[in-house]
């Protein structure tokens, strides 16, 4: 084990996770800003932000099923993978033109095209690129890569608006970033090679994937452990119940992509240490520990700190379930990914309606205990399917 930590991480990990940072980048200029935008001088409503959003989760989710699917094809992963962020990259930036709040949720819509083109085939690529033992630094680093990109488009967002700038031209500016980051993943894409010969892995191959229980229970409880997590929106509303300023919740933002950038590379170590198994229970442990904490009588400086500590869940269980993805699907990876990603974003819709209403009709201490109570139960359940995840990696080999 103490070799595989000295080994380098593949150039092409390191190449997507910068393209990740600088999509991101651009991402996160517009998406703070959108509720301003689309209430203000759209003129349009809290119901028309739930539709925005949820539109653009399912349109992504369906997408992925397919694209998971297609990714498994010799020689399409790449244009998949190109085409997304294209996609995002030319879409994104035409949401400062629109003079109506529908023509919002229409450009969302095929900004989350791209998202749901191009993730199943990205994860799969970083898989097949990746030898086995490192697989949870990787998709650490990818991840560090992608919440950096938010932390930096949350405050080019943050500080062009505090000096004036109309939001249109925020919204506009962002194609900057997203070209660089189509400029790169070109550059990229051409020094990737998807030919991994089995010795790379440094574990023998498996010839077929898991299949029926053996795949779905694992991959049912992954979703619920996913979904039982408040959406983000609701705890930033716990925190300004708290007594945590509107204006600081931008940066109150920025602070989580912060957290979650600095421990995802060394959850993803944690991963490849205790493996994915232990990495997502202890996420969704400490989640349900940080959710119940919020549901108490807090003052502001607290409220944030643990808005903040909630940001290690990310480091935490995001490497995680991709090393656990690739474990349960390592021939048709992008399918693995796939169909995980899409009834995630299925299931999230009516989770978050759920908890909206528990919040709405007993309050958010309420919503909280709901949250907490449905990862602590999901947990033992993990563990318990996870146990596959377990033997493989103690089969698996350490690099040499």
């Amino acid at each position: 084990m103490a070799d595989t930590e000295r080994t380098p991480l593949p150039g092409g990990v390191k190449g997507l996770s910068l393209v990740s940072l600088f999509n991101d980048f651009a991402s996160e200029m517009v998406y703070p800003v959108l509720p301003a935008f689309v209430t203000g001088p759209l003129g349009g409503s809290a119901l028309v932000l739930g539709a925005l959003d949820g539109a653009a989760d399912l349109t992504a989710a369906a997408l992925r099923w397919v694209s998971g699917r297609l990714a498994d094809r010799p020689g399409w992963s790449k244009p998949l993978v190109l085409l997304g962020y294209a996609t995002a990259t030319l879409v994104r930036p035409l949401i400062s033109v629109a003079s109506a709040a529908w023509q919002v949720v229409g450009f969302r819509v095929i900004d989350r095209i791209g998202k749901g083109i191009r993730s199943p085939a990205r994860d799969a690529m970083i898989v097949a690129i990746t030898p086995v033992p490192l697989r949870g630094r990787a998709f650490g680093f990818h991840r560090a890569a992608d919440h950096l990109g938010a932390v930096l488009g949350s405050l080019a967002a943050w500080l062009l608006l505090a000096r004036g700038t109309d939001v249109r031209r925020v919204i506009s500016l962002s194609a900057m970033p997203g070209l660089v980051a189509v400029v790169v993943l070109a550059v990229v894409l051409r020094g990737v090679s998807l030919r991994r010969p089995a010795a790379a892995t440094g574990a023998q191959p498996r010839s077929v994937d898991a299949a029926g229980s053996t795949y779905w229970l694992p991959v049912a409880v992954l979703v619920l452990l996913t979904i039982g997590r408040l959406p983000e929106t609701l705890l930033l509303l716990r925190i300004q119940d708290l007594g945590v300023p509107i204006a600081t919740i931008p940066l109150a933002w920025a602070g989580l992509h912060v957290v979650r950038s600095t421990s995802s590379y060394p959850g993803g170590w944690l991963a490849d240490r205790v493996g994915a198994r232990g990495g997502l229970a202890l996420g969704a442990v400490l989640y349900a520990a940080v959710v119940l904490a919020l549901s108490g009588a807090l003052n502001e400086f607290a409220a944030l700190a643990l808005f903040l500590l909630h940001g290690l869940v990310a480091g935490l269980t995001e490497p995680a379930e991709r090393v656990a993805i690739s474990r349960l699907a390592p021939v048709r990876t992008g399918r693995g990914f796939g169909t995980y990603q899409a009834l995630a974003g299925v299931a999230a819709l009516p989770a978050g309606i759920g908890f909206g209403a528990v919040y709405k009709v007993w309050g958010g201490p309420a919503a909280l205990a709901v949250s907490a109570a449905v990862l602590l139960l999901s947990t033992p359940l993990w563990m318990l399917a996870g146990r596959g995840l377990a033997a493989q990696q103690q089969r698996e080999a350490p690099l040499p």
